[in-house]
């Protein structure tokens, strides 16, 4: 004989089994995020490091010269218009990097500052930022951590302060960088 609770237990599963045989056979839309990168598929060689952005799945992948590997989420270009893709490498780094819009982000919102000061409040480069050859393309922190993880920039590759900092520290200046 039956309880009440045993009923309802398993009519409830027997409602679920549907979804769950769904969901199992559903391709994982976030799995990618996380999923390794192979270097070798980038880069012909790791030099003193490189770096893959990879806009589709808002993740930036780091490989030391020894292969050590590292694995950041971040924010990517707010529109395809606004991405830049290819191969470029870091040129400078700098802590507390003053932020100037760009003349496309002025056009777009003229109420913008003219710039602001590294360490200000409201400076949206953070505490660390690390430029690549292309002008106006950068890696760099946010203060603002709702971007990570979306589509929130004007063509940079963003991340947490706790990781730009911990990039930063490990990140020799020439490093190549892949924005896929």
């Amino acid at each position: 004989m039956q309880t009440k609770r045993t009923f309802i237990l398993g009519a409830a599963a027997t409602l679920a089994a549907p979804t769950v045989l769904r969901a199992q056979n559903a391709p994982d839309r976030n799995a990618s995020s996380f999923v390794t990168q192979s270097w070798q598929d980038h880069f012909q060689s790791l030099g003193n490091g490189a770096i893959l952005a990879d806009i589709t799945s808002r993740a930036l992948h780091y490989w030391a010269a020894d292969g050590t590997y590292r694995l950041f989420p971040s924010s990517v270009p707010m529109t395809e218009d606004l991405t830049r893709r290819g191969y470029s490498h870091i040129t400078r780094k700098r802590v507390g990097p003053s932020w100037t819009p760009t003349p496309n982000m002025r056009e777009r919102d003229p109420t913008l500052p003219v710039t602001i000061e590294g360490g200000a409040p409201g400076n949206p480069l953070g505490t660390h930022a690390m430029y690549l050859d292309w002008p106006f393309y950068l890696i760099h922190g946010t203060h603002d951590t709702r971007k990570i993880g979306r589509q929130s920039s004007s063509g940079c590759i963003g991340l947490y302060n706790e990781h730009i900092a911990e990039l930063f520290s490990v990140v020799e200046v020439g490093t190549q960088v892949r924005l896929l």
